[in-house]
Parts: structure tokens; C-alpha cells; sequence
């Protein structure tokens, strides 16, 4: 433990991941500036740890009434809940919350009743287009950070029950080509050698799942000199493992030589109770997808018994006499059992979500419901932004070369 309160603990790591974090630094003096947020409510649920404190108060510096919970209830962290609350912002949100207190924790947030939501997995969208509708009554949109919340913000338009505009923050180039594939590929491997102190090189590694997050995990675990077998479901993507040097295998095949598993596919029942029972003895089992869906762990803790061997790791004993470890009780490990992805990577994904949701402001009043992409010039300007501050330069095309591709 550090010194000092939980409060001052928290604003340690705040103040570190400030220092490292360029991009959120020059927006918020910009919005210090300009205050285009002054006198809107904004909701935030997204995993609440130091680098998400550090958006929280780029935004407040805009003039934002703010209201933030946690995306989930074990990546919160405590001391930086504790700081931020005694920098005077609400925060309703505590590391192990149970489901419910979890729900209600979302709840208090919506009371603020938003101009804006930023959003991270669809928990707050969920609640603004069901039981809790009525708080969403001015609500100009919402921005969403996550692969899973995409897909759930876009079953929502399918249904034609979407209310407002959403900003798919996450298929943003600069947010999946970078937080998805170096931030999830880094980070869950952080959490995993952190947590296990074990060997990664000579390991089989199974990844189920070859998204950008299964990509980057995928990419870090060969570099760490382990052999990795890709499970897919889709033939394209299977297509590209096998092109990038992975083996790909069916999932129910390449559980039997696997030391290491990782979920990565946003989908549920990706590994089952029969998966399991044809692992062999001491598999690890890990989830770096959003919720914890992915490893059947309701059938795992009804069929096998299981103990803590470690802070963050439960050992269960299968009928046929094998054991699989279980990582961080299936959640997200890189947050549950990690600090998530590195600072640099979310100072690139918060500069999209600050500007978003400020183009949001402007322009949400006037767009119908649905889902709409991160504006290219967004995009560009956060690249632009990340390049300057490494002292980056780069060509611009000569008028000629503007003319010859069609572009204004």
C-alpha cells in the first residue's frame, strides 16, 4: 500500500497518467478556454481507473455537470474514485459491487438526466432505452467506446428503437487500430503475467477470436515466444490468421494442447462445459472481451469445485480429474486484474471521445437517430495530435496530387 489516503493514492496516479498523457492535455486547455461544455450534464460509465480520471476532468474543465460510474465492477479503482470525488465530481461506483448495487450505481448516474452519455460496453444506453427512459428525455446523444457497445447501439437501430445519435467512437481508425489491437494486445498480457508470475515463452497459446483485440493479443503472445493456434468463426478472419503465421484450429481441437486461453470474440459461450472437460491439466483461462459471457463460468462453478490459489486466480477441479485456472472470475482481466490499457493508447481514445462528444453538442440536435461514425477530420486532427506530440512530421499532398484523386 502507498502512503497517505486512498484519495491521495488515487490523485498520485492520476497526476502520472496526466504526465504521460499529451493529447487530453491540449484539449483540455482548449476547453478551459472555450467552455463549449458549460451548463450540459454528461453521464460516464466506463472502467473507471486513472486515465479515465484524466477525461473526467478534461471535460469538467470544459464546463461540464458530470456524473460517472464504472463499466464494471471490477475495474473500478477505489483510490481514484476516492480523488476524484474530492476533486467535488459525483461518483457512484465501488471495486466488487455485486450485480445489483452494480445496476443502481448506473441508475444514480442517469439522474443527472444527460445532455450527453459516454458509454463504454452499452450498460447506460441499455437503461435509457428501457426501464429508465424517462431520464433520457434530453438526451442529445451518445458516444460509445467499445466493440460490444457498437454492436448492442446497433441492434438497438435494427429494431428501430435507437432514440437518439450515437457516435461509434470505437470503429474510429485511431481508436481500433490502436486501443483494440496495441491496447488490449499489451494489457492483457500485462494482467496475465502480473497475475500468474508465470512463463509465457514455450506455452500453446489459444486465442478464440481474431478481431482487432484478438489480433493484438494474438501478436503479443508470439513475441513473447509463445506458439498461438487462433479459433474463428469467421472464414475471413480465419483467412488472415493463417496468412499473418497463426495455426487456426477449431476451438474444441485446440483446447487440448492449450496452456493459455484467451477470449476475445464479444460474443457468449465461447468455451463451454465440453471445451473444458477436453482441456488438459492446468489450462489458464482468461477473458479480454467486455463481459464475462464469453467462458461459461455459471456451469463451471455449478459442476467443479474451486479455491482461491492466488489474488485473482481460482482453481477448479473437473469431474475427469483435470484443473483449469480461472483468471479474474472471467471479466475483463487486462481491468480486473490490471491497470487496462497503457496511458498512451487512452490518451489516443479519450481525444476521441472529448471531440466527439463536443461534436455531438453541435450537431446531435440536427441528426436523426443511428449510429454514426467519428467524423474523418476528428480522426485525422487525434493523428495529427499524436504525431506532433513525438515530434512526428509527415508529407500533405501537392494540389495536383489532390485534383488527381478527387478530393476538394
Amino acid at each position: 500500500m502507498g502512503k497517505g489516503t486512498s484519495a491521495e493514492r488515487g490523485a498520485r496516479k492520476i497526476a502520472w497518467a496526466r504526465a504521460h498523457m499529451p493529447l487530453l492535455a491540449e484539449l483540455e486547455g482548449e476547453l478551459a478556454r472555450e467552455r463549449p461544455f458549460r451548463g450540459v450534464r454528461i453521464a460516464i460509465s466506463i472502467h473507471l481507473e486513472a486515465k479515465t480520471a484524466r477525461l473526467v476532468l478534461a471535460l469538467r474543465a470544459g464546463g461540464a455537470e458530470l456524473a460517472v460510474t464504472g463499466s464494471n465492477p471490477l475495474s473500478t479503482q477505489d483510490d481514484v474514485a476516492e480523488a476524484l470525488r474530492a476533486e467535488g465530481v459525483p461518483v457512484f461506483a465501488r471495486r466488487g459491487a455485486d450485480p445489483e448495487e452494480y445496476r443502481d450505481d448506473l441508475v444514480r448516474t442517469l439522474h443527472v438526466r444527460p445532455h450527453l452519455v459516454l458509454d463504454d460496453g452499452g450498460d447506460l444506453t441499455a437503461l435509457l432505452h428501457g426501464d429508465h427512459a424517462r431520464l433520457g428525455a434530453e438526451t442529445i446523444g451518445i458516444c460509445e467506446e467499445t466493440t460490444t457497445g457498437v454492436i448492442r447501439l446497433r441492434a438497438l437501430a435494427r429494431e428501430g428503437k435507437l432514440r437518439c445519435p450515437a457516435v461509434a467512437v470505437n470503429d474510429a481508425r485511431m481508436k481500433h487500430l490502436f486501443d483494440n489491437r496495441y491496447g488490449t494486445g499489451q494489457s492483457t498480457w500485462d494482467a496475465i503475467m502480473r497475475t500468474t508470475n508465470l512463463l509465457v515463452a514455450g506455452k500453446t497459446v489459444v486465442v478464440a477470436g481474431y478481431g482487432w483485440c484478438g489480433r493484438g493479443i494474438a501478436l503479443r503472445a508470439r513475441g513473447l515466444g509463445a506458439r498461438v493456434v487462433v479459433a474463428e468463426v469467421d472464414p475471413v478472419r480465419a483467412a488472415e490468421a493463417l496468412m499473418d503465421g497463426f495455426r487456426v484450429a477449431p476451438l474444441g481441437e485446440a483446447i487440448r494442447d492449450a496452456d493459455i486461453l484467451v477470449t476475445a470474440t464479444g460474443c457468449r459461450d465461447v468455451v463451454t462445459w465440453e471445451h473444458l472437460l477436453a482441456a488438459k491439466d492446468g489450462l489458464l483461462l482468461a477473458n479480454a472481451g467486455h463481459f464475462d459471457v464469453e467462458i461459461d463460468v455459471r456451469t463451471l462453478r455449478e459442476r467443479a469445485p474451486s479455491r482461491s490459489v492466488r489474488d485473482n486466480v481460482e482453481v477448479f477441479s473437473l469431474p475427469n480429474g483435470k484443473r483449469v485456472y480461472l483468471l479474474a472470475q472471467g471479466r475483463l482481466v487486462n481491468l480486473a486484474a490490471g491497470d487496462g490499457h497503457p496511458i498512451e493508447i487512452m490518451d489516443i481514445s479519450f481525444a476521441l471521445q472529448t471531440l466527439s462528444l463536443r461534436w455531438l453538442l453541435d450537431h446531435g440536435r440536427d441528426l436523426a437517430p443511428g449510429v454514426y461514425p467519428v467524423p474523418r477530420e476528428i480522426d485525422e486532427r487525434v493523428a495529427r495530435m499524436f504525431l506532433a506530440a513525438r515530434g512526428v512530421r509527415i508529407d500533405s499532398l501537392t494540389p495536383g496530387q489532390r485534383r488527381y484523386l478527387g478530393i476538394g
